[in-house]
């Protein structure tokens, strides 16, 4: 006889100290999924999971755990550790992110600082970058993940990168992972990005017109895609976008 109790997902989200990564792990967390918190430290990771169990969060469904994204050996760290508690990551999404200072705002692709080129590839790019290449051959060998990478429309180039060069760079890099990484991919293991729109997080400021949780829906939908949902594409309110 077929056990009719699914099992329980657990989902990583980077950037999870505050803002939408937050947000997402307390949705995540309400949808019955274990949600593994991570920030660039361990205090701050459990800070942040120690005030979802607060709000109401299962104790059982919250972890707690360090990835600095712009840290190359980051994911790897992360993933021995959660190796050693037993836990497996069914569902990553990337939401970490930095974007250049408002005074720096308005400089281009030839005046942008070296360092802020450097510091937001890490973070925005790359930090997503060594996540999949850690957790998804886990998700493809045991035959199911979803991958979601918080993008922008400031990285669509359809939609003319309208943001500062060196962020819109690295959200339109992430694109193309997400495209490239979806088509690599087998099994019921799903890769899409979305853009969550202007929201009131510390990046997108007190005026912006979504609230957080409204930024987290999209990427709590893409997190927990049926079989036969979407792959490799990129979203904002939970419908198309141009890339």
């Amino acid at each position: 006889m077929t056990d009719p109790t699914p099992p329980m997902r657990t989902a990583l989200v980077t950037g999870a100290a505050a803002g939408i990564g937050l947000a997402t792990c307390a949705l995540l967390a309400r949808l019955g999924l274990r949600v593994i918190v991570t920030a660039r430290t361990r205090e701050r990771a459990v800070a942040a999971g120690t005030g979802l169990i607060e709000s109401g969060a299962a104790p059982d469904r919250v972890y707690a755990e360090a990835l600095d994204v712009a840290d190359p050996a980051g994911a790897r760290i992360c993933g021995r550790s959660l190796a050693e508690a037993g836990l497996a990551v069914d569902v990553l999404v990337n939401n970490a992110a930095l974007i250049p200072d408002k005074s720096r705002a308005e400089q281009g692709v030839l005046d942008s600082p070296v360092a802020d080129w450097r510091a937001i590839m890490e973070a925005n790019f790359f930090g997503a970058l060594w996540a999949c290449r850690e957790f998804v051959p886990g998700m493809v060998e045991r035959g199911y993940g979803r991958v979601v990478n918080v993008s922008s429309d400031y990285g669509s180039i359809g939609l003319g990168l309208e943001g500062p060069a060196p962020y819109s760079v690295s959200k339109a890099a992430l694109n193309a992972l997400t495209i490239k990484l979806a088509r690599e991919v087998r099994g019921d293991v799903k890769v899409n990005a979305l853009n969550p729109g202007w929201v009131r997080s510390k990046m997108g400021g007190p005026t912006a017109t979504k609230s957080l949780e409204e930024g987290a829906d999209t990427v709590v939908w893409l997190a927990t895609l049926p079989a036969d949902g979407p792959s490799g594409g990129f979203f904002q309110d939970r419908a198309p976008i141009p890339w």
